[in-house]
């Protein structure tokens, strides 16, 4: 039996939840990775699973293997990628996790370019708004916008999240006069229907004082920043959006930006920006560190999205 492909298809299946889809990642048949889960609990003597029709659930003695599984397999992982990185360059599947509009509009273009200058390269992107753990998923690095959590996860910032706050000309001509934040709540607004409190804070450009906070509402609240972004170009309100997904509106006169001297925020606190962040281990895989090189590189700084509204 080979007993790491065994524990690797073990582990495949605990993480995706069954024998298929750990068979669909790998390339191989479901009977293959089966029979590796097989040739384990045949050698130990145990049940791994309980399996049922829907999902695959783990025994107690399943779980004790998993814990150990993991670890072993990790610093197997390492000592390959320390030994083989000495004289490699960057190949192999490369797992990505990318929010979803950002993802679309900002990597996605890119992947051509990235491709053609690593052909041995591969990319599986999933595209989610969640925070996914990178280490239960298997992925090899993420995009995480916003301020981040206290995590052990090594962080590359790559750009910080500007908000602007916008409307159409349209909307603006028959609204009333819009000189400071305050003058919000006598306007329709587009709120985020998943920011933490029900209006957005203001502070000056030029100065480090803390935010005033202005109460909004509108019409339309959605839990989707293209969403409200469509509803802005409609005409419905007042917005206040990350840079990288209106540069181009504000750039074209589709939508116009208000208040220059002041900058926008959904929540106070930690630093907002665009990071790309990644597992520790004691040697970063070569197809991890030409990835985030070339966003850096094809981002620019500042960003591309920025120096087109400037």
């Amino acid at each position: 039996m080979d007993y790491f492909a065994s524990l690797r298809a073990f582990v495949r299946s605990v993480e995706l939840g069954s024998f298929s889809k750990a068979a669909a990642e790998e390339g191989a048949k479901v009977s293959t990775v089966s029979r590796y889960v097989s040739a384990l609990e045949a050698d130990l003597g145990v049940a791994l699973f309980n399996r049922s029709t829907r999902r695959l659930h783990l025994t107690e003695a399943g779980g004790t293997l998993y814990g150990h599984a993991v670890q072993v397999l990790a610093r197997l992982d390492e000592a390959r990628l320390e030994t083989a990185s000495l004289n490699q360059s960057p190949r192999g599947l490369l797992r990505i996790n990318i929010p979803g509009a950002f993802g679309r509009l900002h990597v996605i273009p890119h992947l051509r370019a990235f491709l053609a200058a690593y052909p041995d390269i591969r990319v599986d992107a999933t595209l989610t708004d969640a925070t996914v753990d990178l280490i239960e998923s298997g992925a090899d690095v993420a995009i995480r916008i916003g301020a981040l959590a206290d995590s052990s996860l090594i962080a590359r910032r790559f750009a910080a999240q500007r908000r602007l706050l916008v409307a159409t000309s349209g909307y603006l001509s028959v609204a009333p006069a819009l000189a400071h934040p305050s003058d919000l709540a006598g306007h329709a607004c587009l709120p985020f229907a998943l920011q933490p409190v029900p209006g957005w804070y203001f502070c000056p450009t030029t100065e480090k004082v803390d935010p005033i906070f202005v109460k909004v509402d509108g019409p339309v609240r959605a839990n989707d920043s293209e969403a409200i972004r469509s509803a802005a170009l409609a005409g419905m309100g007042v917005a206040l959006l990350p840079s990288w997904l209106i540069g181009e509106d504000i750039r074209d006169k589709r939508l116009v930006s208000l208040l220059p001297a002041w900058e926008g925020l959904i929540s106070p606190g930690a630093e907002r920006a665009i990071w790309g962040v990644y597992p520790p281990k004691k040697v970063v895989a070569p197809k991890v560190k030409v990835f985030l090189n070339f966003l850096q590189d094809s981002f620019g700084t500042p960003p591309y999205w920025d120096r087109s509204i400037e």
